[in-house]
């Protein structure tokens, strides 16, 4: 448990003041704002085979190189966008990174034209409230749950991308549909009281 002035976080994040700051004020906070939820439904998926610190280090630059992460400007990227992008040193230039991330802003505007909402779509995994975990230390979080899977698994097959069972926990995790600091952490409690 990393121990900083006073207050005891989570081990995961470290000292890196990028990562304790996230860790401190949104790691966890329930989002019902859905240009926040396509945000981070992005960003976890970049983050594939990465670590979350690099994509954290990156995401200022992301929120340019992709219109602040507006869904309906990204839906319109053709080619010339992707070939942008792809030189763009700035951001994860992975080719098949970038196209998902067209592909599911087609994908997220489809869901919100079904449901209302991505938030009304996405929370429905979690029986619309967050689920609380107890996490003793790092070792007790798990990469995955049933939730996790059955998410997954509906995205898929609603077109997107890059949304495996495993980054989808971390899109739970980040979006607040879990609650997964540890119960020692400073930020479990505010979380949990946190409609």
């Amino acid at each position: 448990m990393a121990k900083k002035s006073g207050l005891y976080r989570c081990q995961w994040c470290g000292s890196n003041p990028l990562m304790v700051a996230y860790h401190d004020k949104e790691w966890g906070v329930p989002v019902h704002d859905d240009r926040t939820l396509f945000e981070f439904l992005i960003l976890e998926g970049a983050q594939a085979g990465l670590t979350w610190q690099t994509v954290l280090n990156k995401r200022q630059i992301y929120r340019k190189a992709f219109a602040n992460f507006n869904v309906k400007k990204i839906a319109s990227y053709d080619a010339k966008d992707v070939k942008r992008l792809l030189v763009d040193p700035g951001i994860i230039r992975n080719r098949l990174k970038i196209v998902a991330t067209i592909k599911n802003a087609q994908a997220f505007l489809k869901v919100q034209k079904e449901f209302g909402s991505f938030d009304r779509y996405i929370w429905q995994f979690v029986g619309g409230k967050p689920i609380n975990h107890k996490i003793k230390s790092l070792t007790d979080i798990p990469i995955t749950t049933k939730e996790s899977v059955a998410m997954s698994r509906d995205l898929l097959k609603r077109g997107f991308k890059f949304v495996g069972p495993t980054i989808c926990y971390a899109l739970m995790q980040a979006v607040g549909l879990v609650n997964d600091h540890e119960v020692t952490c400073f930020r479990y409690l505010i979380i949990k009281a946190t409609p």
